[in-house]
């Protein structure tokens, strides 16, 4: 088989159900839409470690956070060198390999097997204010350059990332009303939380005064996801204009969500909640991937890269403990997934989660700034929106499914060699900040 070339398109903080293709009642991603309906989409893919350094660590290594050790945004633990990295293996496999990205500069793993790294981030005193148009400005004429070559290219989109500022005319589509209302009072509670008074100060203070309507900033967010479409459908089109469409599997995936309003967290992305933990994930080779497949089984983020490996015909190292999506994609197996995803977090938050089709567990080792309870259980079929917690109510469930999380936790230790749960020894890593202020 020859290699197909390999664009892996990530949006940071891009969650599912804000995209028309996952059942968004608003027309945020028609370009999306279209590479679903060309292509295969995953219903249930949800982050294994959230933020940002630790999710791409674990789409890179195919391996779960327990695993691979980096459990916490800007934690002290870095990447063992032996831990399989996926733009490695295929550059050792003859691919060009290109990233437009700015964790390089954050951690020094994510610049490892890259022949191109790309940063416009450089130009920026946030590197995450780069914007769609300035990824493509640079990529689309790499693409040009190496298009007779089988390449890995890596884009790392920041847009829907807060703070939120997209241009006017993409916000004018999905808000029409007052964002300074006094009478509304859907953000009295908002600020509270110092994670919230630094979105409120980054994007939802304007000239006259501060936002009171949730709904802006929802809007805002929505406004960055049509924006990054738009971004995305360039791409699609260079392509197409390359004439290279056939010989290329191109995936679309978040690296975790965003809470809008939901458990009290606003504009950002912490909680082990599926506003935070799922996200989209969609694939697109023509004559390999059926159009329209849409795949119903739980997958997580460590499956992307044995995926992307076994797409391009590249055996799946051992070190890897993801599990190949290929088979199901290409409809070679008509179903097929996991029993349960279990996510854990460790910067804002020291908790783990184990979810099933039917239900929730989250299970917190230290008390979080949110004062919520140390054990949370949702019912998912009569609750998909997590507001209940039932852990009280249904004690026996809740009880099976620390059993079960914890005896997963134990059996994945043995595997590692490892013997203290990482949750517990890595701590809060942004503690020092909440700390500041509480």
């Amino acid at each position: 088989m020859d290699k197909p070339n390999i664009i892996l398109l990530t949006v940071d903080s891009l969650r599912a159900d804000h995209l028309s293709c996952y059942g968004y009642p608003r027309p945020t991603s028609p370009n999306l839409d279209f590479l679903a309906e060309e292509g295969a989409l995953c219903e249930k893919m949800f982050v294994s470690v959230l933020p940002t350094q630790p999710s791409y660590t674990t789409l890179y290594t195919g391996q779960h956070p327990i695993t691979h050790g980096v459990i916490g945004h800007g934690g002290s633990v870095e990447l063992s060198p032996s831990v399989p990295f996926l733009p490695e293996i295929l550059a050792r496999h003859g691919y060009t390999t290109c990233a437009l990205d700015s964790l390089w500069g954050e951690k020094s793993w994510f610049g490892r097997g890259y022949e191109y790294y790309i940063n416009p981030g450089l130009r920026h005193q946030l590197n995450l204010s780069v914007a769609c148009e300035e990824l493509n400005a640079r990529a689309i004429p790499w693409m040009r350059e190496h298009a007779e070559e089988p390449f890995f290219l890596f884009f790392h989109y920041w847009d829907p990332h807060s703070p939120y500022t997209p241009p006017k005319s993409y916000l004018d589509q999905f808000y029409k009303g007052n964002p300074l209302d006094p009478a509304n009072h859907s953000l009295d509670h908002a600020w509270k939380h110092p994670i919230s008074a630094l979105v409120r100060d980054s994007c939802m203070r304007l000239p006259g005064g501060v936002v009171t309507d949730a709904e802006y900033g929802v809007a805002l967010y929505d406004a960055e996801i049509r924006h990054n479409d738009d971004g995305i459908g360039e791409v699609l089109a260079a392509v197409e204009e390359l004439g290279i469409a056939e010989q290329t599997l191109v995936i679309v995936v978040g690296d975790h969500g965003e809470s809008m309003t939901e458990h009290g967290i606003y504009f950002e992305h912490h909680g082990l909640y599926d506003a935070t933990l799922h996200i989209p994930f969609l694939a697109r080779w023509p004559g390999r991937i059926p159009p329209g497949r849409r795949l119903a089984g739980i997958f997580q983020n460590h499956d992307i890269a044995p995926t992307i490996l076994e797409a391009a015909g590249i055996p799946i190292p051992a070190a890897m403990d993801g599990q190949s999506l290929w088979p199901l994609l290409t409809g070679q197996r008509p179903d097929g997934g996991r029993s349960k995803a279990v996510s854990l977090e460790a910067t804002l938050q020291a908790k783990w989660c184990l979810r099933t089709n039917d239900f929730k567990f989250i299970l917190a080792r230290e008390p979080d700034s949110y004062g919520t309870p140390m054990r949370e259980l949702y019912d998912l079929r009569r609750d998909p929106g997590e507001t209940q917690n039932v852990a009280t109510e249904m004690p026996e469930v809740a009880a099976k499914l620390e059993s079960e999380l914890e005896a997963w936790i134990q059996a994945e230790l043995r595997k590692s060699g490892k013997t203290q749960d990482p949750v517990c020894e890595h701590g809060i890593s942004m503690k020092a900040v909440l700390e500041t202020h509480f």
